[in-house]
């Protein structure tokens, strides 16, 4: 953003601090009720708008943990076209439930996957089931200070840092930096696959954590392709072999600049295509698609994020072969504690 812009903006950015703060303040003071829960519920967010990975973070956490309990994940299914409490069953889709509570639907079976705009509504109501979850993660959940989670995780980029941040709209924080207080465990997402143990120590110095808090430092890693349609179920494509294919990189996330690097490295020109977050596909976007295949001699495919593939209508692509890109979070190796053990310890203590 031009600095001349951010000056003028600088009025609104300070309106905005003093009603985040005074919000803060009346839950911190008890004038505004935090609910608490006698079970482990675990909150996954972020001070900053857009992309921190808070939905491959939660997917971690839930393969971390879904062999010895059952788990629940909670969010107000951000895009959706319904209002009140569900839970995600055959019948719903990327309208009913939002795109990311989907994708946490498709990819684990015995998962519960709710959304509800009232979180406090949410949990009560997940307590209710006959069988009812023994954990439930919130994504999404920082600054929903109606619950009070046993365990706050907040995510801040590498590269976009809360700490060199500014409040909205002069920047992109949600409240004030000193919000970041509240967390239990600090992640650094999306950093370099090379990261040091200096330069996590010097970043780590930057942070100012207090006593209590801990940091982990995590990457993202891309598995094999995922083919999504029958035209892709016939291909045997994987990413080496992208380099003699017309490729038609297409994203609706927050961040796609990751992704699209990580594709340049096996196809020099692929035909980028990217559209806001949480974006639903229309019939205009389809022609799109179909007319970037049109009249091509070599092999084509499409590639798209897992989370954009919920919202595909794959019957509109004339038979282009689609594959996903499949995102996984790894972690940084640190020397006297890992993210695992923190995680585990904590359900553990109910």
């Amino acid at each position: 953003m031009n600095s001349i812009y951010k000056v003028l903006l600088i009025p609104f950015g300070f309106i905005y601090y003093l009603i985040t703060s005074i919000r803060n303040g009346l839950f911190y003071f008890g004038f505004k009720k935090s609910h608490s829960f006698s079970f482990p519920v675990i909150c996954i967010g972020n001070l900053n708008v857009g992309g921190t990975g808070k939905t491959p973070h939660t997917e971690y956490f839930i393969r971390l943990l879904k062999k010895n309990y059952r788990i629940a994940t909670l969010s107000r299914g951000y895009g959706r076209d319904t209002k009140g409490f569900i839970i995600a069953s055959e019948k719903d889709n990327a309208n009913t439930i939002g795109d990311e509570p989907f994708q946490l639907f498709q990819k684990f079976k015995n998962l519960i996957v709710a959304v509800d705009e009232k979180r406090v509504r949410g949990i009560k109501n997940l307590l209710k089931l006959e069988h009812r979850p023994d954990i439930i993660i919130l994504d999404d959940a920082f600054q929903h200070r109606q619950v009070k989670a046993g365990l706050n995780i907040l995510l801040s980029e590498y590269n976009q840092a809360y700490i060199h941040d500014y409040i909205l709209p002069v920047g992109r924080l949600r409240e004030p930096r000193r919000g970041a207080k509240r967390a239990d465990i600090l992640i650094i997402t999306k950093c370099p696959k090379t990261l040091t143990a200096i330069e996590m120590k010097s970043f780590t110095i930057d942070l100012k954590l207090t006593e209590y808090q801990k940091v982990f430092y995590s990457y993202v890693d891309y598995g094999d392709l995922i083919p999504l349609n029958e035209a892709a179920k016939s291909l045997s494509i994987n990413y080496k072999s992208l380099k003699d294919i017309n490729v038609c990189l297409v994203s609706a996330i927050a961040n796609p600049k990751p992704l699209e690097e990580f594709i340049l490295k096996y196809n020099s020109q692929p035909d980028i295509i990217n559209f806001p977050d949480h974006y639903y596909f229309r019939e205009k976007d389809y022609e799109l698609f179909n007319t970037k295949f049109t009249n091509l001699t070599k092999q084509k495919v499409l590639l798209l994020t897992e989370k954009d593939a919920t919202k595909l209508n794959f019957e509109k692509l004339e038979k282009i072969p689609v594959f996903a890109v499949p995102i996984e979070i790894k972690f940084h190796s640190l020397a006297n504690t890992n993210i695992d053990e923190e995680i585990i310890n904590y359900v553990k203590s109910y």
